[in-house]
């Protein structure tokens, strides 16, 4: 094994005890279980909008609703600037939920024009 170059800077692990480390760590595991918390969310609010699909199938309602996804993209705003978060941000995040929504809404209509054939 060959010596370090001299000319390599040398950089050494903090020490366990550091007191950053410590702060790291706390906070790492709150962001995990924000995380975790958003997933199970994200999975319950798509459950509601599989029984919104299945409604709209049986009614012969249109998979999407742009009124109401104006509607909801503003609160969806108003409610990131309360929070002190980018609107712009929460905006392409709802919309990227809504395309996922309307996908899955389109896919049971589909399915209910298919069986209704059948």
């Amino acid at each position: 094994m060959s010596p370090e170059p001299s000319n390599m800077p040398h950089t050494s692990k903090p020490a366990a005890s550091d007191p950053a480390l410590a702060e790291l760590e706390r906070l790492r595991a709150s962001i995990d279980n924000i995380d975790a918390a958003l997933i199970h969310m994200l999975a319950e609010r798509f459950r509601c909008t599989q029984e919104v699909g299945k409604l709209k199938a049986r009614a012969h309602l249109p998979p999407a609703d742009p009124s109401r996804e104006t509607r909801q993209i503003e609160r969806l705003r108003q409610l990131a600037r309360d929070a002190h978060l980018d609107p712009d941000f929460a905006e392409k995040f709802l919309a990227f939920v809504i395309r996922e929504v309307i996908r899955h809404h389109e896919a049971i209509a589909a399915d209910a024009r298919r069986a209704s054939e059948g």
